[in-house]
């Protein structure tokens, strides 16, 4: 089923009226039904059943392509019976797809959007590289975005999935989730720098801290670090390297959680497997993320 939508005014309005609780993690926005069973909101269930996004769900929803139990809906908030409900996008039946997850190796220089105005080499361009070659029983035909962002020039883990509730669990905040990066620097790591960035810098009115930060090796003109952060906040590295005067010569991705890049080759992908899933999980779950239902 293609999406495509020109609705973004309408769509802008509504998610501006939402940001700011579309930043929070919430696990389920519920509605209680009759029967006492769990109802969510229009969008989340499109995008629960890995059809689409949220912010796709939502401008479909206000162009008036999606019907609930045979009539138009254009709340994105309508309650849905989450799995009893009649739901058709453009005339056809809403298919819960199977849930993907994967795992890739972004190279230096690829962008995390699904195209790009410049031309520049995207994280799809890799993916499909995968499905075209031996890997294409394993990969995404359908919609599929990546959990967080790596920047142009960062590179390392990157997981892609259409498990948008999961995926709001590894970014959320309150989950405090390890993200564990290697970054070499233009410059030797002496302690006071270590002693800087665990006790944290002002960077446009943010105060940006580490969890941990530690020597791997040095040369005689830079340094090797590994720095582990537990919080998402945009390019925290290296704004805080840029205040402290410390040039960043490469920035990767080695472990989110307890999932590791391992030797997963450059421009490389594959599926992510059962037990990783499963340890990912028990790493959300301790750090408190609730089930989602």
């Amino acid at each position: 089923m293609r999406l495509t939508t020109n609705t973004r005014p309408r769509t802008w309005l509504y998610n501006r009226r939402v940001r700011k609780k579309s930043r929070e993690f919430q696990p389920s926005t519920h509605y209680p039904g009759p029967d006492g069973r769990r109802k969510v909101g229009l969008a989340r269930a499109l995008s629960k059943m890995g059809i689409c996004s949220r912010s796709q769900a939502t401008a479909i929803i206000l162009a008036g392509r999606v019907r609930l139990n045979g009539s138009v809906k254009r709340d994105p908030e309508t309650p849905v019976h989450f799995g009893a409900d009649r739901i058709e996008v453009d005339g056809r039946p809403g298919v819960a797809a199977n849930k993907i997850y994967i795992v890739l190796n972004k190279p230096c220089g690829a962008v995390t959007t699904a195209s790009d105005e410049k031309g520049r080499e995207t994280v799809y361009d890799f993916l499909r590289s995968a499905r075209d070659a031996s890997q294409a029983a394993s990969y995404p035909t359908s919609w599929i975005a990546p959990v967080g962002r790596l920047d142009k020039a960062s590179e390392g883990l990157l997981l892609l999935t259409n498990d948008s509730e999961w995926a709001a669990g590894i970014l959320a905040p309150v989950t405090h989730l390890d993200k564990t990066y290697h970054v070499q620097i233009g410059r030797v790591a002496d302690d006071p720098l270590l002693a800087s960035l665990r006790k944290g810098v002002e960077n446009d009115g943010e105060k940006l801290r580490v969890k941990s930060v530690n020597r791997v090796r040095s040369g005689e003109k830079n340094s090797w670090l590994e720095i582990v952060l537990d919080e998402g906040r945009n390019r925290q590295i290296r704004r805080m390297l840029q205040t402290l005067g410390v040039p960043v010569l490469r920035l990767i991705r080695v472990a989110i959680g307890p999932l590791a890049l391992g030797d997963l080759p450059k421009g490389a992908s594959r599926p992510l497997t059962a037990p990783e899933k499963i340890l990912l999980d028990q790493a959300l779950f301790r750090r408190g993320r609730k089930p989602v239902l």
